[in-house]
């Protein structure tokens, strides 16, 4: 393990100060990690054209390496340097939904180093929607491949504070650029099968590739750690996971905010810190209770709830909180991606309620 000292960088989410990002993509020609925000998550960068810097990302992440990373480019000019054959569907969805949260699995170019890609002749790539990200792929002028800028298995980092909190001492340069706005990773569309298949649900809804890709496929995977290399990131039963146990409560509403208010009842009797994750509307149900309480947002808001999800576990880590409760959500739409991270999470542990 390398280990370096950070410095963090504030940066205008908006309009990002040209010198701080110049010294990142300088730090990025150089062979170092920078991390940075996306309108996903925060990603943690390297010259994807570099195999030992992308090396670096592995051991910094304790990654294993038949994981794949995402590269991610400014514009569609940068993809002959990462894909070795671009198809027509490609284009028409990059057309329509990039810059944003939909990564391509596409032919590997010869350029990029089979370490990005855990050794398979594919490769991932999107152009993210973010003005930080945006300036500093420009002023790097090269590929940058970037997995979310945490510790692995670990909650995706939505602020520089969760990328230093698991990172410090492992990245050169943290840009702080605010709070993600999504913070929900990347819908992951695979282009290089029989038929188009979502690998990973996320910012991109399903619903919203079917009508360019009416026979798009989704079977949700959960692969062991040992089960070789994966197609695409995000892919692995444990995943997303806070240091305390998550329970995850699914069924009819009131039936769920019952059980959870038992469970609470139960673990806060036998001495536990208990921490619950709640919609507004759901959260007046533990105002009896000693619990910690982190608000997800409205019960009608899945934007708002993914964009709070991986910030509140952190948040209720904080809290020392060893055990957490959370009711699922309706999985269609958005809801589909917070579920399949709240699946992972708890690695498929589930208190299905009658």
């Amino acid at each position: 393990m390398q280990f370096v000292e950070t410095h963090m960088l504030a940066v205008d989410p908006i309009a990002p100060d040209p010198t701080r990002i110049a010294s990142a993509a300088a730090a990025l020609l150089r062979g170092e990690l920078v991390a940075f925000p996306t309108e996903t998550v925060y990603g943690l960068g390297a010259n994807a054209l570099d195999a030992r810097a992308v090396a670096r990302i592995f051991a910094a992440k304790e990654r294993p390496a038949a994981d794949p990373l995402i590269v991610h480019v400014a514009t569609l000019d940068q993809l002959a340097s990462v894909v070795a054959a671009m198809p027509p569907l490609a284009y028409e969805l990059a057309r329509r939904f990039w810059p944003g949260p939909l990564t391509l699995v596409l032919p590997r170019g010869q350029r990029i180093p089979p370490v990005v890609s855990a050794g398979m002749d594919s490769v991932a790539v999107r152009v993210p929607d973010h003005p930080v990200a945006f300036a500093l792929l420009k002023a790097a002028g090269v590929p940058v491949a970037a997995p979310s800028a945490n510790r692995f298995t670990r909650p995706s980092p939505t602020t520089a504070q969760h990328v230093y909190d698991d990172l410090k001492q492992r990245v050169e340069i943290i840009l702080d650029g605010g709070p993600t706005p999504i913070g929900l990773e990347s819908t992951v569309l695979s282009l290089v099968g029989a038929q188009p298949e979502v690998l990973r649900p996320g910012g991109v809804p399903i619903e919203a590739l079917r009508a360019f890709v009416p026979n798009l496929v989704y079977q949700p995977r959960y692969l062991a750690a040992e089960a070789g290399a994966q197609l695409a990131p995000g892919m692995l039963l444990k995943h997303y996971a806070p240091d305390a146990e998550l329970l995850l409560f699914t069924g009819p509403r009131e039936a769920v905010l019952a059980a959870m208010h038992a469970a609470a009842t139960d673990l806060l009797a036998a001495g536990q810190r208990v921490g619950v994750m709640a919609t507004n509307q759901d959260a007046d149900t533990f105002a009896d209770l000693r619990v910690r309480l982190e608000l997800l947002g409205s019960l009608g808001n899945l934007a708002q709830i993914g964009a709070r999800l991986f910030a509140s576990l952190r948040a209720l880590e904080h809290t020392q909180a060893q055990t957490i409760l959370v009711r699922g959500v309706e999985q269609d739409g958005l809801g589909l991606a917070i579920w399949d991270r709240l699946l992972r999470a708890t690695e498929g542990r589930v208190l299905r309620i009658p």
